[in-house]
C-alpha cells in the first residue's frame, strides 16, 4: 500500500494546530517552536512531493481515492497536478516565514495595537489558527471532489476571521472582520448552491456509482468532454456563474474587491499576507481547476467579460494605489491590481497566458510578501502606517530601505525580478487574442512605478525626521527580520532570472486544461511569401517555371 503524501500534508499542520492549543499556556515558546517545527516539515515534505512529480507523466500524481459519504456519491479524492504542485510549495514555503516573522506579534499579556488598546491574546490560539488555515489551503490544492473542495474553501474563513478580528490591529479590526467574512460567505452560499445544482445535473446524465449523481472532478470533467453532460446550456452558464461569482470574490476580482484592503490593514503584516498571498489565491486556482473544466462552454462564453473586468481590476488597482496615505492599504490596492492580471491570464484561454497566470500567483505571493512585511517591520518601528510619516529612512536603516526598494521593483515587474517574467506572459498570452485589452493592461507598468516610486520617495528619501527621536534612531533589520527577508527576496532572484522549473511544472497541467476547454490559441497572421525568383542570365528575372 502506497503513503498517503497528500493526506500527511495537510493533517500534519491540522493535528498540530490541535496540540498547540494542549500545551500550556505559560510554555509559549515551547508553542512557537512547536508551530514552525511542524511547518518547516510540511516544506520538506512540499519538496519531497516536487522532486518525486513527473511533469511528462499523468496529470494527476500521488493520487489518493477512498469512498467517503457513498449515499452522495462523494470520495475522499486527492491528487497533485502542476498548478497545485507549485501553490503547494508556495504556502508551505511562506508558512514558516510568516511564523517567524509574526514571532512577537502576540504575547501572553498582551501588546499595543494601534489604537492603543491591547487586542492580543496569548500565542497558542493564534498559531493553532495559522496551521489550521494552512491545512485547509493545501487541502484546496489537492481536492479531486468538488463537495470536499466546498467544504475547506469555506471552512478556510474561520480561521481567518479570528486572526483578523481577535489578533489584528487598529479600532476597525472587527468591522473589517465581519466584512471580510461577510463577503466570502456569501459567494460561499452561490458556490454551494452551484455545486447542489452540479450534483443534480451529474444524476440526471446518470454519473457516479449506479447513476446516482458524483462530486467526482475527473469523472464529471470527462463527461462534460464526452458531451454525455451538455454544457452548452442556460442551467451550465447560472452553474458556472455560481462557481465564477464565488472565486471572484476570494481572488478579489472588481467589483467585489472592497473586503480586502480594510482587512489587510486591520490584520497583523503576517496575517495579511497569509489572506492575500495564499488564501486568494485558491479563488484564481480554483477557476482554472473548476471553472475550465466542469463548464469549458460557459467559460468561452463569459471570457471576454471576465477578461473586462480583470482590466478594470489591473488599473483601478493601480489608481488607487497611487492615492493612497497608509502604506498598508496601497500594498493592499497593489494586490488588486495584480490579481486582474492573474484573472486576465486565465481567462484569455492561451498557453502563454495560462502559464503566466499560475506562475504569477506564486510571484506574487513571494514579492507581497516581502514588501508588506518589511513595511510591518518598519511600521513597527515607527508606529504609524501613514507615509507622512517617514522620510530618511535610507539613512538610518540602509538595509531596511534597500530591501523595501528590491521588494517595491519586484511588484512593479522590474526585469530581473520574478514577476517580470510572469507579466509578460500574460501580456503575450492577451495580446493574441485581447490586443485591445492588453494595450490598456499595459498602463498599470506606468502606474505601477508611480505608486512604488514615489512611496519609496517619501518614505526612505530625503533628510531623516529629526524632530521625532524615533525615526532619527531608528534601527535597522537584524536577526530574525533578516531570517525571513532574504529568503523572499532570493527567490525573488532566482526566478526573475531562471523561472524555467516552475515552468516545467505549470506547462503540462495548463495544456491540459487548454484541451479540455477545447480551445487553440490564435496564431499570429503571417504575410504570404513573395513567388520565389532568381537572377535571369541577362538582367531579367524568371518565376518557379522559368517564364
Amino acid at each position: 500500500m502506497s503513503i498517503p503524501w497528500l493526506t500527511i500534508l495537510w493533517v500534519a499542520p491540522a493535528v498540530a494546530a490541535a496540540l498547540i492549543l494542549a500545551i500550556p499556556a505559560h510554555r509559549s515558546t515551547a508553542a512557537k517552536w512547536c508551530a514552525l517545527t511542524v511547518s518547516l516539515a510540511v516544506l520538506v515534505l512540499s519538496v519531497g512531493l516536487a522532486i518525486g512529480f513527473d511533469p511528462a507523466g499523468e496529470r494527476y500524481q500521488f493520487v489518493e481515492d477512498v469512498s467517503w459519504i457513498p449515499a452522495l456519491g462523494t470520495r475522499y479524492a486527492l491528487g497533485l497536478d502542476g498548478i497545485g504542485l507549485v501553490l503547494v510549495l508556495l504556502t508551505a514555503a511562506l508558512l514558516p516565514l510568516l511564523l517567524v516573522a509574526g514571532w512577537r506579534d502576540t504575547e501572553p499579556a498582551g501588546s499595543l495595537d494601534h489604537s492603543g488598546g491591547r487586542a492580543q491574546k496569548g500565542p497558542h490560539i493564534y498559531l493553532a489558527l495559522f496551521l489550521a488555515t494552512e491545512a485547509m489551503v493545501l487541502m484546496s490544492f489537492v481536492a479531486l471532489d468538488v463537495l470536499l473542495f466546498y467544504i475547506f474553501f469555506e471552512a478556510m474563513l474561520i480561521p481567518m476571521y479570528f486572526l483578523i478580528g481577535g489578533f489584528g490591529t487598529g479600532p476597525n479590526r472587527s468591522a473589517a472582520a465581519v466584512k471580510f467574512l461577510l463577503y466570502n460567505l456569501f459567494g460561499g452560499l452561490l458556490l454551494l448552491a452551484a455545486v447542489i445544482g452540479l450534483y443534480v445535473v451529474t444524476a440526471q446524465s446518470g454519473i457516479g456509482a449506479d447513476g446516482g449523481g458524483s462530486f467526482a472532478l475527473p469523472d464529471i470533467a470527462a463527461a462534460v468532454a464526452s458531451g454525455q453532460i451538455d454544457d452548452t446550456t442556460g442551467l451550465a452558464k447560472l452553474l458556472f456563474l455560481g462557481f465564477l461569482f464565488a472565486f471572484a470574490v476570494k481572488a478579489p476580482l472588481w467589483p467585489l474587491h472592497s473586503w480586502l484592503p480594510d482587512a489587510a490593514v486591520a490584520a497583523t503584516p503576517a496575517s495579511a499576507v497569509l489572506m492575500m498571498a495564499v488564501i486568494d489565491k485558491v479563488g484564481t486556482f480554483a477557476m482554472l481547476r473548476f471553472c475550465m473544466q466542469l463548464f469549458p462552454d460557459a467559460s468561452q462564453y463569459f471570457a471576454p467579460v471576465v477578461c473586462g473586468l480583470a482590466v478594470v481590476s489591473v488599473v483601478y488597482g493601480a489608481i488607487l494605489a497611487i492615492g493612497q496615505t497608509d502604506v498598508m492599504r496601497l500594498i493592499a490596492y497593489t494586490s488588486i491590481s495584480h490579481f486582474g492580471f492573474i484573472i486576465l491570464g486565465i481567462f484569455v484561454m492561451t498557453d502563454q497566458g495560462q502559464t503566466g497566470s499560475t506562475l504569477y500567483m506564486v510571484n506574487h505571493g513571494i514579492s507581497t510578501a516581502a514588501l508588506f512585511l518589511i513595511a510591518g517591520f518598519l511600521v513597527s518601528r515607527r508606529g504609524s502606517t501613514l507615509i507622512a510619516d517617514y522620510g530618511g529612512v535610507q539613512k538610518v536603516a540602509p538595509v531596511l530601505a534597500g530591501t523595501f526598494l528590491v521588494a517595491g521593483l519586484a511588484t512593479l515587474s522590474l526585469p530581473g525580478l520574478a514577476p517580470f517574467i510572469s507579466e509578460f506572459l500574460v501580456l503575450i498570452g492577451t495580446f493574441t487574442r485581447y490586443p485591445v485589452a492588453a494595450v490598456v493592461a499595459c498602463s498599470a507598468l506606468v502606474l505601477s512605478a508611480i505608486y512604488i516610486l514615489w512611496t519609496y520617495q517619501r518614505m526612505m528619501g530625503g533628510p531623516p525626521k529629526v524632530a521625532d527621536a524615533r525615526s532619527s534612531s531608528m534601527r535597522d533589520l537584524a536577526g530574525r527580520e533578516l531570517v525571513v527577508v532574504a529568503p523572499l527576496l532570493a527567490l525573488l532572484i532566482a526566478l526573475g532570472v531562471y523561472p524555467k522549473p516552475m515552468i516545467d511544472l505549470i506547462d503540462p497541467a495548463v495544456q491540459a486544461t487548454l484541451t479540455t476547454v477545447g480551445v487553440e490559441a490564435p496564431q499570429p497572421a503571417v504575410a504570404d511569401p513573395e513567388p520565389a525568383v532568381a537572377d535571369h542570365p541577362h538582367g531579367t528575372t524568371t518565376d518557379a517555371e522559368g517564364n
